[in-house]
């Protein structure tokens, strides 16, 4: 039963959804503790357990693949970090030439060689032999003491570049392979067999990024419906948590998937996922709608609502959700989602994970100047997010059917601890991820395991995989460390509460805000979190007052009339934005003096003073936003990101100034020769 049966309405759990979109770190954190309130026994039970699954992993004969190369390949070391920088940058490479300056650049000067025959698997050491090649091929300074065999490396560096993207390629691939079960859904599917036989089941996810063009999108709708049909063939079990499931991207289903778009999105998107839900239902099968960008989940849960309140999936409990706990909000959607399967009076199925992209949230974060993150900015807080939420997911199973994502040994424990005897939920685990972790818990437990599984070419990998590891190669990482006989049992399996209670600070010190992340102590421009119903709700209430205001703009001096001229927004002929007199020939004279003198004024002034004043200029365009952001889009006609990328790019440039005149000249100076140069 939920923890707290009080009734909330819809619109103010939603609203706690918006609240917490920007939580202030600390006090979240410090909620969820308080929320999990886990006893000392509890917590000595979870660790004792975790413990020993690390161990036994560390004495199977067969670590996953995932782990094994990370045992050789973790970010801590200079070939790792370049496998990772090179994988990232080639998502954004337009052409071979660039390739090549980017395997001359993260590839030729790593140590390669080293790590040749030190891993247990042979698919890493194929990797090693064809990145070392690479490497040996471009490394210029080698090509120099060699003779005959230098000549041939000379020739190959000038005719068979090629064959070194050909060989980056490769290794890549044969990386690949063991995180995609098929190349088809048919194939997977067959491939599927062998884990099937072990009593996995699988979850399959057809492999590719967000749709840009309405064919895309029919592309991928095509992809999941044929998947779906595929897989009905499999589905033989009346126990639909025994049978295979999808799940679905929302953003490959629409090519404009933004807030901004969403009357249109819901209009167009809700008939679209309906049919697909429906094929899933009559094939008694699991579909789930996968988690995405922070700035799409209120979107997404508009979507979900929609989709889920067609009484035609009455009876039918494979409709599922992604939540990832790395969000202050993932607790709020819970709540959310409960009370919703309640008023339909269906079950739902919850996958909960810890979240796929922390680095992107972080950086959109601080490119929009948010006010805080969407995400936490300590791993040990995203566990403990984790936690509180699972024990929520054990309170709701009357009603949702919990899917806990992990790959960590601690969280894993946590949850058997935490469910006791029952066994109305299961575990999931990456294809290529986790199967020794597996392996050994359904042996110990007998808890059940699906598999998510992904499907598609290679060419549609990369973005996949990359996220994989980097989500799992940092340092403290449980995948990175638990083969690693370095690193102790007990501290692989770390309590995060106890972690986070070992910081001075919850936040992470090394990500500030948004705001402090520029240099010499200049704040970054305030942005608007448009993507949050409430935020944009008090802009549209703000900007309101100025939906038919008549601004009037002229010069200041009276010498002299110039020509009246009626303004029109250039997207709207009917809105009259304001009337502009041009300036007379006596006026631009008039001003040209004016100025001289001032400039005289000016010049005496120290560039402390100038540079105050240039903040002060920044800091009233952000205090008189909306009227600025309203006049942008009636006079302009600019869409309303645009128009507040408009005002924070004029904040931006007021306080670079004042910041560069700081630094470059004495702020005590008021010669002339300085002065006059720092004026413009």
């Amino acid at each position: 039963m939920l923890t707290n049966p009080t009734k909330i309405s819809d619109a103010d759990l939603r609203s706690a959804i918006h609240v917490a979109y920007l939580s202030d770190e600390t006090e979240a954190v410090n909620k969820l503790i308080a929320d999990l309130d886990l006893k000392t026994e509890m917590l000595e039970s979870i660790h004792k357990d975790a413990v020993a699954i690390v161990k036994e992993i560390r004495q199977s004969k067969s670590p996953g693949m995932m782990e094994t190369f990370l045992a050789e390949y973790g970010l801590s070391t200079q070939e790792g970090v370049s496998l990772m920088c090179l994988a990232e940058a080639l998502l954004r490479v337009p052409d071979d030439s660039t390739i090549d300056a980017l395997i001359n650049d993260k590839i030729a000067p790593a140590d390669w060689s080293k790590h040749l025959g030190h891993s247990t698997s042979p698919l890493v050491n194929t990797s090693t032999w064809a990145l070392m090649l690479t490497g040996k091929i471009i490394d210029s300074k080698e090509i120099k003491k060699w003779d005959v065999s230098g000549n041939i490396r000379q020739l190959l560096k000038r005719v068979g570049e090629p064959v070194i993207r050909t060989a980056v390629a490769k290794s890549m691939k044969i990386l690949g392979h063991q995180f995609v079960l098929g190349r088809n859904i048919k194939e997977a599917i067959k491939r599927a067999k062998n884990m099937e036989a072990k009593g996995y089941t699988y979850s399959y996810d057809m492999l590719g990024e967000a749709a840009h063009t309405a064919d895309d999108a029919k592309f991928y709708f095509m992809a999941y419906s044929k998947a779906i049909t595929a897989l009905s063939e499999s589905c033989n079990s009346p126990n639909i948590t025994e049978n295979p499931g999808i799940s679905v991207k929302l953003s490959a289903l629409h090519p404009r998937y933004e807030f901004a778009n969403a009357s249109r999105i819901i209009k167009e998107l809700v008939p679209r996922v309906s049919s697909l839900v429906h094929l899933a239902k009559n094939a008694n099968m699991g579909f789930n709608i996968d988690a995405e960008e922070a700035d799409r989940l209120d979107l997404s849960l508009d979507i979900i609502e929609a989709v889920l309140s067609n009484p035609d999936l009455q009876n039918w409990d494979g409709f599922g959700v992604v939540v990832q706990a790395y969000a202050p909000r993932a607790s709020y959607v819970l709540d959310w989602l409960y009370q919703l399967a309640q008023r339909l009076d269906r079950k739902i199925m919850v996958r909960l994970v810890k979240g796929a992209y922390w680095d992107s949230e972080i950086k959109h974060a601080q490119v929009e100047g948010l006010d805080g993150y969407p995400v936490f900015t300590r791993k040990a807080s995203t566990d403990i997010s984790y936690l509180a939420c699972a024990k929520k997911l054990l309170s709701m199973t009357d009603f949702i059917y919990p899917q806990f994502a992990t790959h960590n040994a601690n969280t894993v424990a946590a949850v058997l601890n935490m469910a006791g005897e029952r066994n109305d939920y299961e575990f999931q685990r990456l294809h290529g991820m986790g199967e020794a972790l597996y392996e050994v818990v359904r042996k110990q437990n007998q808890a059940r395991c699906r598999i998510y599984a992904p499907v598609g070419v290679h060419e549609d990998l990369l973005a996949y995989l990359v996220r994989r590891l980097l989500e799992n190669g940092a340092n403290s990482s449980f995948v990175n460390q638990v083969l690693d006989e370095s690193v102790p049992p007990e501290d692989v399996v770390r309590d995060p509460i106890s972690i986070i209670n070992a910081k001075e600070q919850i936040p992470n010190p090394h990500i500030p805000l948004p705001c402090n992340i520029l240099s010499n102590g200049r704040i970054n421009s305030k942005g608007i979190n448009i993507a949050n119903p409430s935020v944009l709700k008090e802009l549209d209430t703000a900007r309101s007052a100025y939906i038919s205001h008549k601004w009037q703009a002229g010069v200041t001096n009276a010498v002299g009339d110039g020509d009246k001229r009626a303004i029109y927004n250039p997207a709207d002929s009917s809105d009259h934005v304001g009337d502009v007199v041009e300036a007379s020939i006596e006026q631009v004279d008039e001003a040209l003096v004016r100025a001289n003198n001032a400039t005289k004024t000016w010049k005496q002034q120290p560039v402390e003073e100038r540079a105050i004043c240039l903040e002060k200029l920044a800091n009233s365009y952000e205090e008189h936003a909306e009227e600025m952001i309203a006049l942008s889009c009636r006079e302009a006609g600019k869409l309303l990101p645009d128009s507040i990328s408009e005002i924070r790019e004029a904040v931006d440039f007021c306080r670079f100034y004042a910041n560069r005149a700081r630094t470059d000249f004495d702020s005590n100076s008021s010669n002339s020769s300085n002065s006059s140069n720092s004026s413009s």
